[in-house]
């Protein structure tokens, strides 16, 4: 059952209107609870809780803190337990470079609208990372990298297939997050 700040707010300036009732009547033994201010503070404390479940080199790489949006935080806490059971640290050892790509997608699993979640009957299924590197002249071409490759997609399970899915999914919603800094970023510089 979730409770709205707006709601204990609701509550609090009504417990504060009786209480002034009260304090009208001559009774001393009243005080109050700011029911507001345990929200705010309880907010940040949950964000520090999940702070710290993020290794401290991907909250640097990232660019995260306790003020960071909590849905932002969980995510990035799925996308590690996803990163453990995908194994993709063998391929990326180290976590903080796990963000340096500029997309990622999914071999053999469909990912668009018309076709989200179907194998690819006879298709390898494997997460692609995509970086661009300069070429001999100096232009700047796609190269793919295999994060990790899962064999021939009808014989995924449909769990497996999903986590596969989900970590791409999430690796992508966290880059929006750091899309969004950006610019914001740049937004603050017109002004």
């Amino acid at each position: 059952m979730g409770v709205s700040v707006e709601r204990l707010r609701s509550i609090n300036e009504r417990l504060r209107q009786k209480l002034e009732e009260k304090r009208s009547q001559q009774d001393d033994n009243l005080f109050t609870i700011d029911a507001g201010k345990l929200v705010e503070d309880s907010a940040e404390s949950v964000n520090s809780r999940l702070l710290k479940k993020i290794p401290k080199e991907l909250v640097e790489a990232v660019e995260i803190d306790e003020t960071s949006d909590r849905v932002r935080l969980k995510n990035l806490i799925r996308v590690l337990e996803l990163f453990d059971e995908l194994e993709i640290a063998q391929k990326v050892p180290e976590l903080d470079k796990l963000f340096i790509y500029k997309a990622m997608n999914i071999s053999g699993i469909g990912l668009k609208e018309e076709d989200f979640g179907e194998i690819r009957e006879g298709k390898y299924v494997q997460i692609i990372a995509i970086t661009y590197e300069p070429d001999k002249n100096g232009k700047k071409k796609a190269k793919n990298i295999s994060l990790g490759y899962f064999g021939k997609a009808e014989t995924l399970s449909k769990e497996f297939k999903n986590k596969i899915i989900e970590f791409v999914l999430r690796w992508r919603y966290e880059k929006a997050f750091q899309n969004l800094k950006h610019y914001k970023i740049l937004l603050s510089r017109v002004k």
